[in-house]
């Protein structure tokens, strides 16, 4: 097809890998297919897939050794399929640290700056740098794009970036970044004029955060240096008092590995709840300590809407998107609770039903629902990365 951009968007996770396959065009952007291999490095691993138009496999169950191993099954699924070949792949890069505020090609000069960055995100880079590679190995001449989820808040004004330590660790690059950029970018090119305006976009899912948008730009977010801050998660803390993290160390023992362990794996959610890091899962549950942990997730998304608000000066739409977001009307329900004195008011019909629109007609701030697309997005990012020429990053 004259002018069609065939681009795999790839998202990789420490233990998953999520593709898709899509072809753009000036009028239309068409998804042929998308899978995942999940659990990767354990024995119960999963791969799945799904197409437009033809039968898909059936899912599979093994173990995915590592990434690149990954890699390679989803390109020999799309193979057997007869799917058309890939004219580029785009990845999502977690971290793109203080110089990269826009895609970049993969090349080995790229990711060797990557891999100065995986202290800012080790959790995430590692496997993200596996896949590149493991592209490069498969088919060396196949284009592939880097597109940052942090390049999005590189709007943010000095003072929303600055963290109150000394300037010389500034100069180091220790500073607020921000995350769920791509996810941040698809709502925006949705809402279209109307993220003109003051907007919140609440991206809650097992990872949440909340940005406000300004003339379409991030102008402050609840993440910071890691995707570990601001609001409570399924495994993770979100912001804790420093002090808390001293005292595990000089009272209960524990060292920098034991609480990256605890702060990312076995707090949020989960760690209140003592149950599960699903929200479906609480919301069914009958224990007091699911219901206590669904309420502070709630609670404290208030509270940094609240603030938000502050900094926007107002709210003219509120916007809900990623898993929960998405899907758990109850948490939209509680979370909205609080701002009638913005002239908020939700449809409690249509929040049930999930619809795109479940504020009231007279509510003086629209509440959106919106399913977000990170996938679509790395996609026309690579093509339009690709159909330009090459530039430098940023200083």
């Amino acid at each position: 097809m004259a002018g069609a951009h065939l681009i795999l968007s790839v998202n990789s996770g420490s233990s998953s890998l999520k593709f898709s396959l899509y072809r753009l065009t000036a009028n239309a952007d068409a998804w042929l297919a998308d899978g995942a291999v999940e659990r990767i490095g354990e024995p119960d691993g999963r791969f799945w897939m799904r197409t437009a138009g033809r039968e898909s496999p059936a899912p599979r169950r093994g173990a995915f050794l590592g990434h690149s191993e990954a890699m390679h099954t989803a390109f020999d699924a799309l193979e057997g399929l007869g799917l058309p070949q890939p004219e580029a792949v785009g990845h999502r890069v977690v971290h793109g640290g203080p110089e990269y505020s826009r895609p970049q090609r993969v090349d080995a000069g790229l990711v060797e700056a990557l891999r100065t960055l995986i202290p800012l995100a080790p959790l995430h880079l590692p496997s993200q740098i596996q896949v590149m590679e493991a592209v490069a190995t498969r088919s060396p001449g196949l284009p592939q794009v880097a597109c940052f989820d942090t390049a999005f808040h590189r709007s943010m004004p000095t003072l929303a970036k600055h963290l109150p330590l000394p300037r010389s660790l500034w100069r180091e690059g220790l500073q607020r970044y921000g995350f769920h950029g791509l996810s941040c970018e698809y709502i925006v090119s949705v809402l279209a004029d109307e993220a003109r305006g003051r907007v919140i976009i609440a991206h809650l899912g097992n990872g949440a955060s909340l940005t406000a948008v300004r003339d379409r730009a991030s102008i402050d977010t609840t993440m910071g240096f890691t995707p570990s801050g601001g609001l409570m998660m399924g495994t993770r803390t979100g912001d804790l008092d420093p002090g808390v993290l001293l005292y595990l160390m000089n009272e209960k023992g524990y060292d920098a590995r034991g609480l990256e362990g605890l702060v990312d794996h076995q707090a949020g959610l989960l760690g209140v709840s003592g149950i599960s890091s699903d929200m479906k899962t609480l919301l069914e549950s009958k224990d007091g300590f699911a219901a206590e942990a669904v309420a502070l997730f709630c609670y404290q998304a208030r509270k940094h809407i609240g603030a938000l608000v502050a900094v926007l000066g107002g709210l003219d739409t509120l916007v809900f998107t990623g898993g929960i977001g998405e899907r758990a009307a109850a948490v939209r329900g509680d979370i909205c609770c609080g701002f009638e004195y913005l002239g908020l008011r939700l449809d409690t019909q249509r929040n049930a039903v999930d619809a795109p629109i479940i504020s009231t007609q007279d509510s003086a701030c629209t509440v959106r629902v919106i399913p977000t697309n990170e996938d679509l997005m790395i996609a026309r990012h690579s093509r339009d990365c690709l159909s330009a020429p090459a530039v430098e990053a940023a200083p």
